[in-house]
């Protein structure tokens, strides 16, 4: 049962179908496809059973699917799963959906494998329950369970980043993103714009950013027994030149 929480701003249907085309776009359903078969190689899962948390529109829902592992995917946003199912079944595969916020879902030794992709990791004003969602991962994992977890990593954003940045889609399309740093370097706050048919929208989010030190050490908090750092899918060292933080955590 979920829990009665204050809404924060993922909780808002409009601000993901607004932003669907730009986060989503159809080169991404290619790019999941290319980056399971390597996340697969790096985790190196023992069995087949997958949970797909923060799912999105299922793309690695179904890629997992495609490969024959048995998938639960997991999100709050019905926009967003109405999608996955879609896009599930426009692909013949069958996966589990599950309406639910990550904070609250759990089932016990139920998974080999468990993904956090596309930084769907730091959300909440309370900082606090980033380490709830871990330790519910981690409770979900049977013992030698697997954990992906792909997010920005602080210094790569540290390294990368601009106040302002403009995109265009090919419609015309145009999203004006602003970006602050603030509490002691710990949170990004952005202002997205979306500028479509003469009309604009715009969405204030904020989320936690995390180091690669701060990141290990979370998810030894969370009982993981061995915690892995790499700057992509293919196992690159997690340096300088790194343009993700992926976290392979072992329970």
């Amino acid at each position: 049962m979920e829990r009665e929480r204050k809404n924060e701003w993922f909780d808002d249907d409009g601000f993901w179908e607004e932003l669907f085309p730009f986060m989503f776009g159809d080169w991404r359903i290619g790019e999941a496809e290319q980056q399971s078969d390597a996340l697969l190689a790096l985790a190196a899962p023992a069995g087949r059973r997958v949970l797909d948390l923060c799912c999105g529109p299922g793309r690695f829902s179904v890629a997992m699917a495609k490969r024959g592992f048995k998938v639960t995917g997991v999100d709050r946003t019905t926009f967003l799963l109405d999608k996955a199912k879609s896009h599930a079944s426009n692909s013949g595969t069958e996966v589990e959906f599950v309406q639910c916020d990550m904070r609250d879902f759990m089932r016990p030794e139920a998974f080999d494998l468990a993904l956090s992709m596309f930084t769907s990791f730091g959300y909440f004003d309370d900082k606090g329950e980033d380490l709830r969602v871990l330790r519910n991962i981690h409770t979900s994992l049977v013992d030698g369970g697997r954990l992906v977890l792909d997010v920005m990593g602080k210094e790569r954003i540290a390294k990368i980043f601009l106040k302002t940045v403009c995109d265009t889609l090919e419609d015309g399309s145009m999203l004006l993103q602003k970006h602050e740093i603030f509490d002691d370097w710990t949170r990004i706050r952005n202002e997205w714009i979306v500028i479509r048919d003469g009309k604009t929208r715009s969405f204030k989010f904020h989320h936690t950013v995390y180091s690669g030190e701060e990141l290990r050490s979370l998810l030894f908090r969370a009982g993981f027994r061995e915690v892995k750092l790499y700057g992509d899918y293919d196992g690159s060292v997690y340096g300088v030149d790194a343009r993700r933080l992926v976290a392979i955590a072992a329970k």
